[in-house]
């Protein structure tokens, strides 16, 4: 079974086509600047090189019929028909309370899902874009959803309530969803298999650590609590996002700057985090290096990030009772041995031990970074959210 694996943004279309006889990868590329001057394509060919193609896209049905044309390219292409592909798996964004599983999208399904659309303005409207452009240029074919929020579905109440008049969950859905949970899901599945454990009966917290980045609690393989909530600036400090802040604080800068909810908006989540302490970067190889060279605004910046990670570890082993397993995946946490190692000091009071020396060696592959004598066992699981979508979808159409 070929399955051809859909991430649609606002302005960019990423994809992934899986043989799932083996789970291997096909072709793998992405369409960015939709709708605006001078996009283009990245396709990344079979020997490794990386191939740029400009290309008008002015909207989603243009940029899917893009990506048809490309696996199908006598040069390039990675199968001669699009019958070739047998379904497609779509990364939604925000299924609100409806959806706790992946499913199979059909008129009503949609109808449902696009109810949550003022939960996620920017990217649900997208996801049903790419929706509608497959049914559109390949009628009949099997698509499925895979929810970012699915996997946090199974919070208990008590964990997802805000403390603030019940109404407004009730009238408008104020609650803490969670968000990276596909990315979740894999890594505390995966590590339990990497481990030869089952995930019954394991204390597991999973730091997805990117731009963007959220922590999971997860006990006998179910979501216990998670960083983001109704939105993905709650939780840690990240890229361009502030993570927990005062509400007040923003009441009061709002005042003070005169400025409208969808500004105050702008600033959390494109202008604070590592990007607005440092005033140099959010991507964090840059910070590293500012920081090796004493930028007193980079230090701040990293130990504030640190710290912020570090606290919410405390808290979910509270939370759980205890932790079997740290996991380490995502851009930051799979390849910033320094995240690694400053987050891991000083918490051998709750059995976190690191081996320090193999910790710095450990880049983007699965691996056990603690030490043999270490209650907590440590690990670096890169995430595959795209594989966790194409299994989703095979095993719902088998």
């Amino acid at each position: 079974m070929n399955i051809l694996v859909l991430n649609c943004g606002s302005s960019s279309i990423k994809y992934k086509l899986y043989n799932m006889t083996d789970k291997s990868v096909m072709a793998t590329g992405g369409i960015e600047r939709i709708g605006l001057d001078d996009s283009f394509i990245v396709v990344k060919l079979p020997n490794g090189d990386k191939k740029k193609i400009m290309h008008d896209v002015p909207e989603h049905t243009e940029g899917v019929k893009f990506i048809f044309s490309v696996l199908t390219d006598k040069e390039i292409g990675a199968i001669k028909d699009l019958k070739e592909i047998d379904a497609v798996g779509h990364r939604m964004v925000h299924g609100g309370e409806k959806f706790n599983k992946s499913v199979i999208l059909n008129e009503q399904i949609l109808k449902e899902f696009s109810a949550c659309n003022d939960l996620a303005p920017l990217h649900n409207p997208a996801n049903l874009k790419g929706v509608a452009a497959v049914t559109e240029l390949m009628p009949g074919l099997p698509q499925v959803g895979v929810f970012d929020t699915a996997f946090h579905q199974t919070m208990p109440k008590y964990a997802y309530m805000y403390a603030i008049p019940y109404d407004y969950y009730k009238d408008y859905g104020v609650r803490r969803y969670g968000f990276h949970g596909t990315s979740h899901r894999y890594v505390s599945q995966r590590v339990c298999d990497f481990l030869g454990v089952q995930p019954e009966g394991k204390k597991v917290i999973t730091c997805h650590i990117g731009n963007g980045g959220s922590l999971s609690a997860v006990k006998d393989g179910k979501c216990m609590d998670t960083s983001m909530g109704l939105t993905p600036l709650e939780g840690v400090m990240m890229g361009t996002r502030s993570g927990d802040i005062d509400a007040c604080a923003v009441t009061y800068l709002m005042e003070k700057l005169n400025c409208s909810p969808a500004e105050m908006s702008d600033i959390l989540n494109k202008k604070s985090g590592v990007l607005g302490i440092s005033d140099i970067s959010s991507d964090m190889r840059e910070i590293v290096a500012a920081m090796n060279e004493g930028n007193p605004r980079a230090i701040l910046a990293l130990d504030m990030y640190n710290y912020r990670v570090k606290k919410y570890i405390g808290a979910y082993a509270a939370a759980m009772g205890g932790c079997d397993i740290l996991v380490f995946t995502a851009g930051v946490g799979e390849n910033q041995f320094e995240l690694r190692e400053n987050v891991c000091k000083n918490m051998e009071y709750m059995g976190i031990k690191l081996d320090v020396e193999k910790n710095r060696t450990v880049r983007s592959v699965e691996a056990i970074i603690s030490t043999p004598d270490s209650k907590v066992t440590v690990c670096v699981i890169p995430t595959d959210e795209e594989l966790m979508i194409a299994t989703d979808t095979m095993n719902l159409l088998k």
